[in-house]
This record gives structure tokens, sequence and C-alpha cells, in this order.
């Protein structure tokens, strides 16, 4: 975990290069620090590496899903109170029912604009550093 005046580390996880490209110029507008993944298997070893303190993840990917990340990540001690948040082009009860069944704590339909993507790193962000 960062100290509380450092920038927050977010991991944003998609297999569309425009989506990853867009939420990493809205986050670091933001001043947040930004890693990117491309794949599930490619988030799962940048979570480890990297440490983020949020990860904003993909459902529809290739390899790996996103439930099958976001899943795998909840079940790893170090990382499990790291919030995840899901990212999809569908807005369906039962894709949000079954992100939160995962372990995410939010869900952000695409395309997303700054403001919904800043919102939701404000929310969780404080999770993060303990301020609620």
């Amino acid at each position: 975990m960062n100290p509380p005046d450092a920038p927050l580390k977010i991991l944003v996880v998609d297999d569309s290069n425009t989506i990853r490209r867009s939420a990493e110029i809205f986050l670091k507008a933001g001043q947040y620090e930004v890693v990117l993944a491309e794949d599930g298997f490619d988030a799962l070893a940048k979570v480890s590496d990297y440490r983020p303190d949020l990860i904003f993840c993909d459902i529809l990917m290739p390899r790996l899903d996103g439930y099958q990340t976001c899943a795998i990540i909840k079940q790893n001690a170090r990382f499990a109170k790291v919030p995840v948040v899901m990212l999809s082009s569908k807005d369906g009860v039962f894709d949000k029912a079954r992100g939160r069944m995962v372990g995410a704590q939010d869900y952000l339909t695409k395309p997303f604009t700054k403001d919904q993507l800043l919102q939701a790193v404000e929310q969780f962000g404080n999770l993060v550093h303990g301020d609620i």
C-alpha cells in the first residue's frame, strides 16, 4: 500500500488498445500512476509486480475473462482487498451480479467518460487510504 500522499497505482485491464489508452489519459490527468494490461494473464503478472491500489478490469477478453481474472486476484490473500471495478459494454443486471459474485466492488459501462472513471477512482481510492 502506498503512503497517503503517494499517487494511487491503478491497473487498467482491457483487450482494446483504445480503451486502455483512453483510461490512461484520463487517469494520468487525475495525477494517478497507471499500469496497463491487455488480458487477464498479463493482469495477473502486473498485479504481482506492481501491486496496484485499484483495478479496472474488462469482462470480455480472450484467454482469461474479467470474471476469472477478478476471482483469481480475490483468492490471493495479498491482493484480496484491492478494489476491482469491472468494465463492460453491456449494462446488464446479470453481468453486475456475476461481477459481485467474484468479488468486484463496482461496474462501469463502456464507453465511460473521464468524469465517471475519476469518480470511481475517488470512491475506491478512499478505501485504499482508509479514509472511509
